[in-house]
């Protein structure tokens, strides 16, 4: 699949918030969503195009000078396994090494909640050379354990 990648670009919400949208299972929260929308605004994102459609993004947060986190990324189901998450997060990582960021952490739903999507994100960010830290029942809720994974620049 030909795309390319843009960004970092701010105000992408309006872009960003219909590609949540067409995964249900992973962006299912309307307040989540709503969330995503008012923070992408503030925030770089980076842009997967083909023929002037957007196919996927990616926003990042830096929290502090030593560390950056994948805030939210997604890639609209009919593109998905074709590179695009690959390629969001390799511009994610050169603008933070660029910065002089030394970690990227990314948050996803826990293995002790079995899901067999999330087993497959999980199993992305491991390929893409992040590592679990520690699973939290307390930063989202108990029915969804949040496994902080990280990964060392």
């Amino acid at each position: 699949m030909d795309f390319k990648i843009e960004g970092p670009l701010l105000k992408q919400s309006s872009v960003c918030v219909p590609i949540l949208r067409t995964s249900p299972d992973w962006f299912g929260i309307e307040e989540a969503i709503l969330n995503y929308e008012r923070e992408i605004e503030h925030l770089p994102t980076f842009l997967a195009k083909a023929d002037g459609s957007v196919l996927g993004f990616l926003s990042l947060k830096q929290h502090n000078p030593f560390s950056s986190e994948i805030h939210v990324m997604a890639v609209h189901p009919s593109a998905q396994r074709g590179g695009i998450g690959r390629a969001l997060v390799a511009a994610a990582e050169v603008h933070a090494r660029g910065l002089g960021v030394e970690y990227m952490q990314v948050k996803t739903l826990g293995p002790s909640r079995l899901d067999e999507g999330y087993a497959r994100t999980r199993t992305f960010y491991e390929a893409m050379g992040f590592r679990p830290l520690e699973e939290f029942k307390q930063i989202w809720d108990e029915n969804n354990p949040c496994l902080v994974m990280v990964k060392r620049m």
